[in-house]
């Protein structure tokens, strides 16, 4: 592998960088957009229960409205678009309608569906359960999205620098969702900041610590 061409997913993933100066007034075609969407939404989730909505702010005055809920962050306005990914904190109730279609297809048996829908209903009595998957599960579904708008030659910055409690309130989100962060989508009009890693040495533990 070492003396390989890196596969192109490789480079798109060590080329993402958080970008946070755009090209002001620039417009991410529609077609480009829902590529990008669409890649965030077939990211993996458990239960394939998808534990997320993606509230897209491309309007210029709601851009403004979020601007101060965010912090004055000058990606909010410079942007093409503002993606709110949004955690499920009810994705148990998604159970039952992606469960039957698997059972009208024959891919599985009514009786494993009710079991399955049986467990994750009991498991989201609780509400740490709950919140916690709908913040893990959405976070796949963010760097889907990340890679997908650098893979189309566009740039991102996911923020969690905002007043959640306002957000939710401004933009009406029921209470079923929670804000988990902001992702910034456009045209880089400053390269991101050059930032490192830690080495693998560092970042690696092999088997136990």
């Amino acid at each position: 592998m070492s003396n390989m061409v890196k596969p192109e997913t490789i480079q798109v993933m060590e080329e993402r960088h958080s970008v946070k100066v755009y090209e002001k007034g620039y417009i991410i075609p529609q077609e480009d957009m829902e590529t990008i969407l669409s890649a965030a939404n077939a990211a993996p989730s458990a239960w394939n229960l998808q534990h997320w909505k993606f509230l897209v702010i491309d309007d210029e005055a709601k851009k403004q409205e979020l601007l101060p809920i965010a912090y004055n962050q000058s990606q909010i306005s410079d942007s093409s678009f503002v993606v709110a990914v949004l955690g499920d904190l009810e994705a148990n109730r998604n159970a039952a309608p992606v469960y039957d279609s698997l059972v009208e297809a024959g891919s599985m048996t009514q009786e494993i569906r009710d079991t399955l829908v049986n467990q994750i209903n009991g498991a989201y009595q609780s509400p740490d359960v709950a919140r916690d998957s709908a913040n893990r599960n959405a976070s796949y579904a963010a760097m889907n999205l990340m890679l997908a708008a650098k893979a189309l030659g566009y740039d991102t910055c996911p923020m969690g620098g905002f007043d959640a409690a306002a957000f939710m309130e401004h933009f009406n989100v029921p209470a079923r969702y929670i804000p988990t962060l902001l992702i910034s989508v456009g045209k880089a009009a400053k390269p991101a900041y050059a930032s490192g890693r830690f080495s693998l040495e560092e970042a690696v533990i092999k088997n136990s610590f």
